[in-house]
């Protein structure tokens, strides 16, 4: 598989997006996450060779992620994507970017929407393992009890990226 390899600075440090030959997103994550994008690029395609070369983003993708941490944040909705990963994996990632900016829906609410409602431990996995920050919105799923809980980026992005999209639990402002 052909990939391409951009840097993006943000508010909450550099990015790194890795697109496919035609232009898919594959894998959006910080830099300071090398580490976890090797990782999770080994397990969602594991029988795939690939060949990354490094180039700047394309302007509709840089122009998208700019105008998303200037306020627009629905800008991302229209990126495409391509996901590896499992058949539950992909439907809990489906189901993700069925949140709309500025909402959030707890694991439970999720399970519930995948026609799993026991399945909360199963979409948190699902969702810790999401490459695709940010377009795949895995940081609006809380708690059910409107607590912050884990995220691959970390928890004071989690709390930066709802706070900015005005969808922080009050109690957490």
């Amino acid at each position: 598989m052909k990939l391409t390899l951009s840097h993006l600075e943000t508010p909450t440090g550099p990015m790194m997006l890795l697109l496919d030959d035609t232009k898919r997103v594959r894998l959006f994550e910080w830099v300071d996450h090398q580490a976890r994008m090797d990782k999770l690029l080994v397990r969602h395609y594991p029988k795939t060779t690939f060949s990354i070369s490094e180039e700047a983003p394309p302007a509709a993708y840089h122009g998208a992620i700019a105008a998303y941490f200037n306020g627009d944040i629905g800008a991302l909705e229209a990126l495409p994507v391509a996901m590896g990963g499992t058949s539950f994996q992909q439907t809990v990632w489906q189901a993700l970017q069925t949140i709309p900016a500025g909402k959030t829906l707890s694991y439970g609410q999720l399970a519930a929407q995948i026609g799993n409602p026991k399945g909360m431990r199963a979409v948190g996995l699902a969702n810790g393992a999401n490459p695709i920050a940010l377009i795949v919105p895995c940081h609006r799923v809380i708690g059910a009890n409107g607590t912050l809980t884990g995220y691959g980026g970390g928890m004071e992005r989690k709390h930066w990226l709802l706070r900015h999209e005005g969808s922080l639990p009050q109690k957490l402002l």
